[in-house]
């Protein structure tokens, strides 16, 4: 009785370890290449006629070469041009903050952003993340502007559509930028008081308790990864900081939209649990 008891320990023991070993190659090399496109229709009040229907696409926290692989960033541009977007979104780390002196994320950024010209959309804008802003914020700001993705480091533009137009804008990243998000210039009176609808990227969600105060209709984060790695019945294991309030999806503040993408990478750990990389559809109304 007690050889066999101690049989059944062993195998208990195999088993977990056969399971924990079947987890991590799960979440490392099968769910973390799922891509997930998630359909939201916005409601904005002011919308013109002529933006009735349109598209916009947004990716996000690529955290390229780090752990997200080119020809996985290759899969998801062949899925972003296959919903035939009108606008696409770029809302910030196309990198990671190095950890080991032998990563060269300034080269990645070039490299990705040569990779992200298969975008087929012709209108297409970015704003840069904290890890961005972290390793070297004008270098990466150059490696998008060199590859035609304009960043919109507290800017704003006029999207025009047959003689109406919505108002896009990008915020300076609140934890590393060099220069300080800035509301007045991101978003001028002008763009404020004109009556048609402002959409903002700005990195961290969080943020967004600020932006409801600034005239923002619609606002679209990333930062969070939705959680990244996210066990049954207990909260994520790790958020970031001004990325623990609004973690993933679609939230109502207000007169505001916020929108929160799960992001295409991975930090830490090349992991994903419960929480796949995300594609977001966003058709105005």
């Amino acid at each position: 009785m007690e050889k066999q008891r101690i049989l059944s320990r062993r195998q208990f023991l195999g088993l977990s370890g056969l399971s924990i070993l079947g987890m991590g190659l799960y979440s490392g090399e099968i769910a973390r290449h799922e891509i997930d496109i998630v359909q939201r229709t916005i409601r904005l009040d002011g919308l013109p006629d002529a933006f009735k229907g349109f598209r916009i696409v947004q990716i996000s926290d690529i955290h390229y070469q780090k752990f997200t692989e080119e020809f996985f960033l290759k899969l998801v541009l062949h899925d972003v041009n296959a919903l035939k977007a009108d606008l696409v979104l770029l809302t910030g780390d196309f990198i990671s903050t190095p950890r080991e002196k032998s990563d060269i994320p300034v080269t990645w950024a070039y490299e990705c952003s040569e990779v992200l010209t298969r975008i087929e959309c012709q209108q297409r804008y970015a704003i840069l993340g904290n890890h961005d802003c972290e390793v070297n914020e004008p270098a990466i700001t150059d490696a998008l502007e060199t590859h035609r993705i304009p960043v919109l480091n507290n800017k704003s533009v006029a999207l025009e559509r047959d003689g109406k137009r919505i108002w896009l804008a990008g915020l300076a990243d609140w934890l590393n930028g060099k220069e300080r998000p800035n509301y007045e210039k991101s978003i001028p009176k002008g763009v404020r008081t004109d009556g048609n609808p402002v959409i903002l990227m700005a990195h961290e969600p969080d943020s967004a308790t600020e932006a409801v105060k600034h005239g923002v209709d619609l606002m679209l984060s990333g930062h969070t990864h939705g959680g990244q790695v996210r066990m049954p019945f207990v909260p994520p294991v790790y958020l970031p900081p001004m990325g623990k309030k609004y973690i993933q999806g679609h939230f109502q503040l207000g007169p505001m939209q916020l929108y929160v993408n799960r992001g295409i990478g991975t930090v830490g750990v090349p992991f994903r649990l419960n929480c796949p990389p995300e594609i977001t559809v966003l058709t105005l109304t």
